[in-house]
């Protein structure tokens, strides 16, 4: 594997052999009082972000600094972008200064795929791994997110997942809707109509405008939050009225039944898609979704750059 762009380039077995991967390295890491693998060793790793990030840029320095990776942050606030250089010759420039993987978040959908075509013509030069292109795609995210699942649900065949809120401008939920029913997962979008895309009937899920109406029967529920950022418009009459009719609240949790889980990618806008206490509450996993983030990507690095035959030891 030599890039990691969509989650819809991941058969179920090379999925299935990331997630693998990284629960050994989970296990092998957890325990010990140094966390450092060589795995990675002489390897640089840059992380080039044209967005804010907290959760993905942090888990990826740390994965890469948990394999004894040289790892670079290259901020575009910072670079040679506020001057005007291009995304192909930055990616070039990079590439030139000896990046063995290029982690790359940008606001155009589809960005990381031509980065990739820019940098690895024929399949020679450096690893691009997709940290979230626009409204396009985030395949680790789904990745650690179906990782959380394994862990809470024992298995994801079979299960029902409904993913509620901002489906039209969340990468996650399209990497999610992907992944989730490549591993045999129900996937159920829940979402305003407004705030479903175009074409989501393409999708290989089942979408509502009826939150109370999915929740019965659901394995897992997963918030998102609505991306103001993206928003040109009113999509919907006003944060209270959202909070209403799609907010996972104190009464709607309750009616979930007890092994079910709740999951958010973060950052979460507590009191509008989700309840202060239900983000906190003991069915929530949103921050063993941020530790499990740190060694999927540590799996998805080692599967980029060493192959299935690197080691956890």
């Amino acid at each position: 594997m030599k890039h990691l762009l969509s989650a819809a380039e991941l058969d179920r077995d090379t999925a299935l052999s990331i997630l693998d991967e990284a629960g050994r390295l989970k296990e092998t890491l957890l325990g010990r009082e140094v966390r450092k693998l060589p795995t990675l060793r002489g390897k640089t790793v840059l992380t080039v972000f044209y967005e804010n990030s907290t959760r993905t840029r942090v888990s990826f320095e740390t994965a890469g600094k948990w394999m004894s990776a040289d790892v670079i942050n290259v901020s575009a606030s910072a670079s040679s972008v506020q001057k005007g250089e291009s995304l192909r010759d930055t990616a070039l420039t990079l590439t030139a200064i000896g990046a063995d993987a290029l982690i790359v978040r940008h606001p155009a959908s589809g960005s990381s795929t031509q980065i990739a075509r820019w940098v690895s013509p024929g399949g020679v030069g450096p690893s691009v791994i997709n940290a979230g292109d626009g409204m396009h795609e985030h395949p680790t995210q789904a990745l650690l997110d179906a990782m959380t699942l394994r862990e809470r649900l024992g298995g994801i065949d079979g299960r029902r997942v409904v993913i509620v809120g901002d489906i039209l401008h969340s990468r996650v939920a399209r990497s999610n809707a992907l992944l989730l029913s490549t591993l045999g997962a129900e996937v159920v979008l829940v979402a305003p109509p407004t705030l479903l895309p175009v074409g989501v009937d393409g999708w290989p899920v089942r979408a509502s405008t009826d939150l109370d109406a999915e929740l019965a029967g659901a394995d897992a529920v997963m918030m998102l939050r609505v991306q103001a950022e993206r928003m040109n418009g009113g999509f919907f009459p006003s944060a209270r009225e959202y909070a209403v009719r799609y907010g996972l609240g104190p009464a709607r949790a309750a009616r979930l039944g007890e092994d079910v889980v709740v999951l958010h990618p973060g950052p979460m806008v507590r009191g509008m898609e989700i309840g202060f206490d239900v983000a906190d509450a003991p069915s929530s996993a949103v921050l063993q979704q941020v530790t499990n983030g740190v060694h999927l990507r540590m799996s998805v690095l080692l599967h980029t750059l060493v192959g299935t035959e690197g080691t956890t030891e």
